[in-house]
Parts: C-alpha cells; structure tokens; sequence
C-alpha cells in the first residue's frame, strides 16, 4: 500500500504535523510526504502547456509527485485551517495538479487511471469552520482520482487543546488508518 499525504504545515512541531506522524505511524505500506512549506514546487503559472501536453513545462519536484500519484493507494490532505481555507502553500502545490485537470476536461484524456482512498487532516483554533477547507480539499482529490472518500479528520480547538490531545481526533486517525490497512490485507 502506497499513502500521498500532503502537508500544509508551516510548523514542523505543530498540531497538523502529530495527526500526520500519528497517521503514518499506523498506516502499514510505503508513505510519501510532501511538505508545501519546504518541497522544491513552483505554483502552476497559467502557461496552458498542459492543454497541449500530458505534462507540466515546470520542471522540477512535482514531477516525482505526478508519478506518485498515478501509482499510489491513499491520498491524504493535511493542513491547517487559515481564515477557513487550506494554507496558501498548500494551494500552491496543488495548483499544480492542473496538469490532471487539463487532461481530463480539455484534452479529454485520462492520465490517472488508478481509484484511490483519499482523507483529510485539518487543524485549527479561534472562529471559522473547517467546511470550506474540507470542501476545497475534496475537490482537489477528486482531480487525483481519490473518489472513495473516508472524510475529514478535524481537530478545530487547537488553541485550547492540542490535537495530541484531541481524542476524537486521535481516535478518528486511528480508525482511518485500522480501514486502509483492512482494505491492503484483503
């Protein structure tokens, strides 16, 4: 089983990071994580290559992604909630995924052809919902063809209490983690 978790995290300590270490601790099979902070991944630039070729004229670490995705099981999501989105990183990283977009609505092509799982982590404090996040970050895996959704693993308190101590959310990463590694040994 092969999981693509990718994190919007600026904080390499933070709440975000323990539910994906807590996550990856369980999960049995290969994990891959792309850090949107620090990973080597410009932003799509609107260049419309794509709309031509089945690739990116960006040259750079998303390649490696782009094959990542095509061959693995799991997608993950993680972030945290910044004014009720996905982080700005984030987004920027998964602009990307253009390259799928153009394939399959503009060139009527399909360079994803593997179903996968796809989960969401989203932590944050103070106001706001995690909705919107949740509904953007399930749009965005649907593109990846990660349609089987498990859903979102919320931990929305996180200035009064830490996600290390978010029991539903530890419980909830528990289970998702006890169903794909059901669904690998099937």
């Amino acid at each position: 089983m092969k999981t693509l978790i990718f994190n919007g995290s600026p904080r390499t300590n933070g709440d975000t990071v323990y539910l994906i270490n807590e996550l990856t601790r369980r999960l049995t099979g290969e994990v891959k994580i792309i850090d949107a902070y620090s990973a080597n991944i410009k932003p799509c630039m609107a260049c419309r290559y794509c709309w031509q070729e089945p690739s990116c004229i960006i040259q750079d670490k998303m390649q490696e992604v782009y094959a990542y995705i095509k061959e693995c099981d799991n997608i993950v999501i993680a972030s945290p909630i910044y004014f009720s989105e996905l982080t700005g990183p984030l987004l920027s990283v998964l602009s990307r995924l253009q390259v799928f977009y153009a394939a399959k609505y503009i060139r009527d092509e399909a360079l994803i052809t593997k179903k996968k799982k796809g989960a969401v982590i989203l932590c944050g404090g103070g106001g706001g919902s995690p909705k919107r996040a949740q509904a953007t970050a399930k749009i965005i895996l649907s593109e990846m063809k990660a349609t089987d959704y498990w859903g979102a693993i919320v931990s929305h308190n996180t200035d009064t209490v830490p996600s290390k101590d978010d029991l539903e959310a530890l419980l909830a990463v528990q289970e998702l983690a006890d169903e794909w590694n059901k669904i690998q040994n099937i």
